[in-house]
């Protein structure tokens, strides 16, 4: 039975344990949401509050500019199935609200290939198609098969493909021309049976030689990059961050060239035959940003492009200390950085 409309909402919550930069704000009106029956039964409830809503998974790639007026929806939903499989694939449906990086080890315990990569990107599982998450060679789009999301005006269910969800570099058509217009409630993936290792990276090729891995398997994948990660990017559980703050640039490659005149060093990956992506993580830390204390926030010392809480950090603090980033990197290199983090104002 969904629960009732008084059951669902709470008033008055305070955000803080729902977000990894771990930044004070409160929300006025707030459900935790643990089946797509609750979601329906929110969505059609006469003068349902769904004009002003924010869904929220991990939190792990969001914070709240301000107290928010509207209501806040934590996806809980869990859950995991095999929908059908042949010789060489699984199709694994995944409730929204199941944590990823668990996701991936339960995934990669089973010796199902296509996510190992993945391991350790903090938020749920919902959250992963709607930025296309990526790592190390490897983005969602390699694996997705399909996603059922609710429209929140309709309360219906809709089921959504690969193609029409426009996948592109941390993006996708609900960051786009479909944001704030449907809740994602399911994701399918096609994984292997089989795996096909992505070892493009020089980071893992290097650890896997340090380790006189010839032959990996995708545990011993995800082990590396699992350690990569907890190297170069501090856990939010004792100092608050959301991660990647900054996408990493996309130039032309021409651009990309002229740069490389004034900044011989300056690192680049191919994007396709006309674009290089440039990381951003070293254009801050060549502007001088490289574990800066700032008050309560900073740059993490070992990660330029992470926005790190000391303790008692404020929303205003942070997004001050983003747009000084932004304007010396601008200064210095002419490029424009975009938040990665979702800024919910």
């Amino acid at each position: 039975m969904p629960k009732s409309l008084d059951e669902l909402v709470k008033h008055n919550v305070e955000l803080r344990p729902f977000n990894t930069l771990n930044v004070s704000a409160r929300a006025r009106l707030f459900a935790e949401i643990h089946s797509v029956a609750d979601l329906q039964q929110l969505l059609k409830a006469p003068h349902a509050p769904t004009e002003d809503m924010v869904v929220l998974g991990g939190g792990s790639n969001i914070l709240f500019a301000a107290d928010y007026s509207g209501l806040v929806l934590h996806m809980a939903i869990q859950g995991r199935t095999i929908l059908k499989e042949n010789s060489q694939h699984i199709w694994l449906q995944i409730g929204a609200g199941e944590n990823w990086h668990q996701t991936v080890r339960y995934v990669v315990d089973r010796g199902w290939g296509g996510i190992e990569n993945l391991s350790l990107i903090p938020g749920t599982v919902g959250a992963a198609p709607i930025q296309n998450i990526g790592a190390y060679g490897v983005e969602l789009v390699d694996v997705f098969e399909e996603l059922e999301a609710v429209d929140i005006s309709t309360a219906e269910i809709r089921t959504f493909t690969k193609e029409e969800c426009h996948f592109g570099y941390r993006d996708s058509i609900f960051k786009g021309a479909l944001r704030g217009q449907y809740v994602i409630s399911r994701v399918v993936l096609k994984l292997d049976k089989e795996p096909r290792l992505n070892t493009s990276y020089g980071a893992i090729r290097s650890e896997l030689e340090q380790r006189g891995i010839e032959e990996p398997g995708i545990r011993d994948i995800s082990d590396i990059v699992i350690d990569i990660r907890n190297r170069k990017l501090p856990n939010p559980e004792t100092l608050g961050n959301a991660g990647s703050f900054f996408k990493n640039p996309v130039v032309p490659s021409e651009t990309f060239a002229q740069l490389k005149k004034s900044f011989p060093k300056m690192p680049g990956y191919r994007v396709n035959e006309h674009h290089r992506k440039i990381p951003a993580g070293w254009l801050i830390e060549k502007a001088g940003w490289k574990g800066k204390v700032i008050g309560n926030t900073g740059t993490y010392r070992q990660q330029a492009l992470v926005i790190v809480n000391h303790g008692g950090a404020t929303a205003v603090e942070i997004l001050e200390l983003a747009s000084d980033i932004q304007q010396s990197v601008s200064d210095k290199f002419g490029i424009e950085l975009v938040p990665e983090v979702n800024i919910i104002e």
